[in-house]
């Protein structure tokens, strides 16, 4: 591919030599002749006086190496459309591969793959270009939009939609049984029967292993745009907004509001029946225990406000210190007070 060919096709301003024949894409540091390569952190900008890549991605006020340079206000986006560009999609053959148990009554749309192994249940509904890969499973009457890609062991239940565009890693579990059980009084739990649905809307990716349960009543929804990383579980009843990210190995509890464009890091906790604000950010391993406004930005368990989590953080290493300071000013008070009950004495 010529680089003028693909600054067009990235919406990009080319500077320098547009006959480039461009081979793929590379870190700056990593990339040789034919590789075209970027630059969104500052922190890495020295490294343009020493690579070998043909041409650099780059943001306007970036002064210009010796290579050629692709202008963009959005260096890591304009990143990402060069990789796909160059990436080798292999789409599996269309239609149904004839080991696959497919149910009553279930409509697939134009150009779907459904490969070996695949168990859908009565009338699903499959949409337009839609892949499925071996040992998904389907519930009945689950449906499906188009355009997504369900890969192996992927779990969906019955009963349940599925927007447009939806990418679902290997080992997703959709629908399973929220956590739900009345205590009886002889102590034991009497199961809740979890009959509610699940709706994940347009555009939405769910990495490996993750797992979003149905509730009693109701619905537990992910909006549009959200992206959820690996090993994520989400309650019964919780209601994910738009444009959400969560990072690997979050816990949310049950009837939460997670508002629009959220960001957790890895492993936050997130306690039942409280609203997450739109814009809050919590970083990794924090504990939410509470409502949250919005565009808050907290760290540490119980969550707090990240400054005062940092400044928290700098007091918890002088702690031990702190300690025999206090032991050492206790006895020398205790002593001051012995001395002065025994001159009073006197």
């Amino acid at each position: 591919m010529k680089l003028r060919e693909l600054a067009q096709r990235i919406g990009c301003r080319l500077e320098g030599d547009g006959s480039i024949e461009v081979t793929g894409v590379a870190g700056i540091e990593q990339a040789e002749p034919g590789h075209v390569t970027f630059v969104a952190n500052p922190k890495y900008q020295g490294a343009l006086a020493t690579t070998r890549a043909s041409a650099v991605i780059l943001d306007e006020r970036v002064p210009a190496p010796s290579c050629a340079v692709l202008r963009t206000a959005q260096p890591y986006v304009a990143f990402a459309r060069a990789l796909e560009c160059f990436a080798e999609i292999a789409r599996p053959q269309s239609g149904v591969d004839a080991c696959s148990a497919i149910g009553r009554n279930v409509h697939f749309g134009r150009n779907v793959a459904v490969g070996p192994f695949v168990s859908i249940g009565d009338e699903a509904m499959i949409g337009d270009h839609t892949i499925i890969y071996s040992h998904a499973a389907i519930g009945a009457g689950t449906r499906i939009g188009r355009d997504c890609i369900l890969y192996s062991h992927v779990a969906i239940r019955e009963r349940l939609t599925v927007g447009d565009r939806v990418i679902l890693h290997s080992g997703v579990v959709l629908g399973s049984d929220g956590y739900g059980f009345a205590r009886q009084p002889d102590g034991t739990h009497y199961k809740i029967p979890q009959n509610g649905t699940i709706v994940i809307e347009d555009d939405v990716e769910l990495g490996a292993n993750t797992c979003i349960d149905r509730p009693a009543v109701g619905e537990t929804r992910v909006g549009a745009g959200t992206k959820i990383d690996n090993l994520v579980q989400v309650a019964h009843g919780v209601h994910v907004g738009e444009r959400v990210l969560l990072a690997a190995q979050t816990g949310i509890a049950g009837s939460t509001v997670i508002e629009d464009d959220v960001v957790f890091g890895g492993q936050v906790g997130v306690a039942g029946h409280i609203t997450i604000g739109k814009g809050t950010i919590a970083t990794a391993q924090t504990g939410i225990s509470n409502s949250t406004e919005p565009h808050s930005f907290v760290s540490g368990y119980p969550a707090i406000p990240n400054r005062e989590w940092r400044k928290s953080s700098v007091v918890f290493k002088k702690l031990p210190e702190l300690r025999k300071l206090v032991q050492d000013l206790e006895r020398r008070v205790a002593d001051l007070e012995a001395e002065l009950a025994r001159t009073k004495g006197g």
